[in-house]
């Protein structure tokens, strides 16, 4: 019985709050699963990572995003024009994301060192493994 008061509880938790279900916690939002990839084994926190495969239009990005409402924002975009196109797009429709930036240097995220990674998410209060703390 439990359980099935848990799926009642569930049940209309979900109507309430428009049918879809809501996450919290870091959301973090990558151009491609290659980045995706990149960034994944340094984290040592559950952190949602989405990737926006490529420039894409305002509603596929809230169509992403949406369900991630609750969720504190950082975008992870690559130093192009593509990146900067995103970035923009962010900022008109959610303001409230965080932009992490990667050096010019190495211009895209998946080439980016796994240690400076580690180093720009732990400024931005990311927990990181030991191992890639300089």
């Amino acid at each position: 019985t439990t359980g099935v008061f848990y799926y009642i509880i569930m049940y209309k938790w979900i109507c309430l709050n428009g049918g879809g279900v809501m996450f919290d916690g870091k959301c973090l939002i990558v151009e491609g699963r290659s980045d995706k990839l990149q960034i994944e084994p340094i984290l040592n926190e559950n952190v949602t990572i989405l990737c926006t495969n490529g420039t894409i239009g305002v509603h596929q990005l809230e169509e992403l995003i949406d369900p991630y409402e609750g969720c504190e924002l950082f975008t992870f975009f690559d130093a192009d024009t593509s990146g900067d196109k995103l970035r923009a797009l962010m900022d008109r429709h959610y303001p409230e994301a965080e932009h992490l930036r990667t050096m010019p240097t190495y211009k895209e995220v998946e080439t980016t060192p796994r240690k400076v990674l580690a180093m720009i998410l732990l400024r931005a209060h990311f927990s990181i493994h030991n191992e890639y703390i300089l």
